[in-house]
């Protein structure tokens, strides 16, 4: 359906980098979307700010710190959302540090999106998906039952029968959340249940994001993501 859409109007910039992200979800295979940015930000560097998001994902799972450092740079100042969560700037710089393995610049930008993500639950203090968030960094910075805590009160707070794309995402980040402060059991848990409904869990993502590196080599983490792999003999 996507390249259908492409046909009609081939300079479409969502449809030009959602059709090579299921390459990259289905297959595993980040190059068709690379391309896609690379041909993009060449044409129109300007237009870098709209895909930034994906242009960090993308990174991430390449392993490569200067795209990802480039991504960050071209990233509005407010950060982005998706669906209801809304993703600061300072996040983006501390996850990218993260996986370039500087944990010093890590922790400080993770600091500053604390600050940010608490200031607007002082509006909203029950906002599932921003105690969702939270939870992470504070995995991050090494407060475990904070984090815990936090995580959990947010999946109570979106239910997937009320909310099944919000609720599908703060189960995925509790099993994150699980997964940076060493709680393997619950992590595993949580990431079988969300990899069995409609989620942003992909084979892709589990192959190749770094948020779960820590599990990687545990056969139950293996078992999940052959779970979600492509059908022997798919295109």
């Amino acid at each position: 359906m996507f390249q259908r859409a492409l046909d009609i109007l081939p300079n479409d910039l969502t449809l030009r980098i959602a059709r090579p992200t299921i390459d990259l979800d289905w297959h595993a295979d980040p190059q068709p979307l690379h391309a896609a940015i690379d041909a993009i930000v060449n044409e129109n560097p300007g237009s870098a700010a709209g895909l930034t998001d994906t242009w960090l994902t993308l990174a991430l799972c390449e392993r490569d710190p200067a795209a990802a450092e480039r991504a960050v740079a071209a990233m509005p100042a407010q950060g982005y959302t998706n669906n209801g969560f809304s993703f600061p700037r300072s996040w983006c710089q501390a996850v990218a540090a993260r996986a370039a393995g500087d944990s010093e610049v890590a922790r400080y930008f993770f600091k500053l999106a604390r600050a940010e993500v608490e200031k607007s639950l002082q509006d909203q203090p029950d906002y599932g998906p921003s105690l969702a968030l939270l939870a992470m960094i504070d995995a991050a910075l090494g407060q475990k039952d904070e984090s815990i805590r936090e995580a959990r009160r947010a999946v109570e707070l979106v239910p997937l029968d009320k909310d099944s794309i919000n609720g599908a995402f703060v189960i995925e980040y509790l099993a994150v959340t699980y997964a940076w402060t060493g709680e393997v059991e619950q992590a595993f848990e949580q990431l079988k249940r969300v990899a069995s409904i409609p989620s942003e869990v992909s084979y892709g993502q589990l192959r190749l994001h770094p948020f779960w590196d820590s599990l990687r080599g545990d056969p139950r983490f293996e078992k999940i993501v052959a779970s979600l792999a492509p059908v022997t003999g798919s295109p």
